[in-house]
């Protein structure tokens, strides 16, 4: 669960990351270095002046690498895509597959976030016939949003260096595309799974609401192990993520980010930025970068 909503907004801990977010790659054979930046997916870009040596690494790179390409989720195709992997079959609704006593407990969450809840006229039926993961999304960007008030959902670091990169005349590239994204946030589950998690955000809505104070400071400090400590605590319930769907949120995509990550390298010294959550750990992507023989070294 903590997994799930903090890769919505963004894994040992015997391996020291000295608060930093930036890291060098370097080794290998690569003529030049290559960068590699954690994200948080609401942080405002104006936290990156704070990052050491962003701007260097942004001058010596040719090339900006993000998850996906930022400018694609826009694409008229792209959004019609994302709006059907975001609703429920036709006929089906939440309110439909929720027990009253759950369905109460939702809606008091609604109101405390949006404001509104799915009795709410035009309200209930525009979200009662997103999927459970699609609320849990909307759910989890506004629990951010109300939390920081710095967040910025439109002006997000992600982007931000994407934007940097084309206004320097450096290519963007992505590891994922938007069909990738679409698979992850909304298919990798059944629909009652995602619908037990949107009642576990309810079951827990106070201790997401403290985790998502500790994610920001643990972010803004630069923390990376403080971040690997917070998606690694259990509720030890049925909430918690299994196996499988860490390995299809985290682990399977960053296996498969530093199978792509060499090329790239190769053709010519690349400035990548991923969630942050995802470089920590014996199976972070800094780690992954250090089995294959590369020197992953932090940004002073």
């Amino acid at each position: 669960m903590r997994r799930i909503l903090l890769v919505i907004s963004m894994v040992a801990l015997s391996l020291s990351t000295n608060a930093q977010l930036l890291y060098r790659i370097s080794g290998k054979g690569l003529a030049r270095p290559s960068y590699l930046l954690g994200t948080y997916h609401f942080c405002a870009s104006s936290f990156v002046d704070s990052i050491p040596g962003f701007h260097e690494a942004m001058d010596n790179s040719e090339q900006a690498c993000g998850e996906l390409v930022m400018a694609d989720i826009g694409n008229l195709e792209n959004v019609m895509k994302m709006q059907k992997a975001m609703m429920l079959p036709e006929g089906k609704s939440i309110q439909s597959m929720l027990k009253p006593e759950d369905l109460s407990a939702l809606n008091g969450l609604l109101r405390q976030v949006m404001g509104a809840d799915l009795s709410t006229p035009g309200m209930g039926e525009a979200l009662g016939k997103m999927t459970p993961a699609a609320l849990i999304t909307q759910l989890s960007a506004l629990m951010y949003l109300k939390y920081d008030p710095n967040a910025s959902a439109q002006d997000g670091i992600d982007a931000h260096v994407q934007d940097l990169a084309k206004e320097k005349g450096k290519k963007v590239l992505g590891v994922e595309t938007v069909d990738d994204q679409i698979n992850v946030l909304f298919n990798s589950q059944t629909v009652e799974r995602q619908l037990q998690m949107l009642m576990c955000m309810v079951k827990h809505q106070d201790e997401q609401v403290q985790m998502t104070g500790k994610i920001v400071k643990a972010y803004r400090s630069q923390d990376l192990d403080a971040v690997l400590q917070l998606t690694d605590e259990k509720f030890n319930d049925e909430c918690d993520s299994t196996e499988e769907e860490e390995n299809a949120l985290i682990y399977g995509r960053n296996a498969k980010w530093v199978e792509a990550m060499p090329a790239m390298m190769g053709e010519a010294p690349t400035f990548f930025a991923f969630g942050a959550a995802h470089l920590p750990g014996e199976k972070g992507v800094i780690q992954l970068l250090r089995n294959a023989g590369y020197t992953v070294e932090g940004m002073k």
